[in-house]
């Protein structure tokens, strides 16, 4: 019987899972970069704040009802995330294929309701610093939004294909519920600047 050199890799599966995968690592690099994105206009927003006489200066406070419900949505989407995670893990096909469509309907309702949230802002972008600011923090983060709608979509697509059954697709499906839980994590303190702070 052949013996195998020590350094033969032959037997190692094609693609890793979590932290064993280069994509999650790309991934979280990228939520790194955009997280300390979202800092810096955060600390913008709070500077200019710290200026002002009155915040928000010549405009009425954001109104709260498009802003909550974006927030409710995107805390409901949590636990089906999670467990769209684990069941990729486990290599579940059938309720990876439910939870990837579940999580394209959940990703999909905050942006319907975002739309109506840029018009309860009650300022342009244009009108002054304080609006700039506000619709910089509200427009980054719907492009995270549709990008992981965007993601989950092609997902799911990809699910219901004779790839589905690879270990990479179960890893790009964890790798997306990674940077779902960002989506909603970022979105926490944006909408306490935007929202709350405005009525302090």
């Amino acid at each position: 019987m052949k013996q195998r050199p020590a350094l033969d890799v032959g037997g190692l599966p094609l693609h890793g899972l979590g932290s064993a995968s280069p994509t999650w690592w790309g991934t979280l690099a990228f939520m790194l970069i955009e997280g300390t994105g979202f800092a810096l206009v955060i600390a913008v927003y709070l500077y200019l704040m710290s200026l002002a006489p009155a915040w928000p200066p010549e405009a009425p406070p954001p109104d709260l009802a498009a802003g909550t419900m974006v927030t409710a949505l995107l805390l409901a989407s949590v636990v089906p995330n999670l467990l769209l995670s684990r069941w990729a893990a486990a290599g579940d096909l059938r309720k990876v294929r439910f939870g990837v469509v579940l999580m394209t309907i959940l990703s999909s309702a905050p942006l319907i309701v975002r739309a109506f949230e840029f018009a309860a802002l009650n300022v342009s972008w244009d009108t002054n610093a304080y609006g700039s600011v506000v619709w910089l923090l509200l427009g980054l983060h719907t492009t995270h939004l549709l990008t992981d709608l965007v993601d989950t979509v092609v997902l799911a697509v990809l699910m219901f294909t004779r790839h589905a059954r690879t270990s990479r697709r179960f890893g790009d499906v964890q790798d997306n519920a990674l940077y779902w839980n960002f989506v909603v994590v970022t979105w926490l303190p944006i909408y306490v600047c935007i929202y709350w702070l405005a009525r302090v």
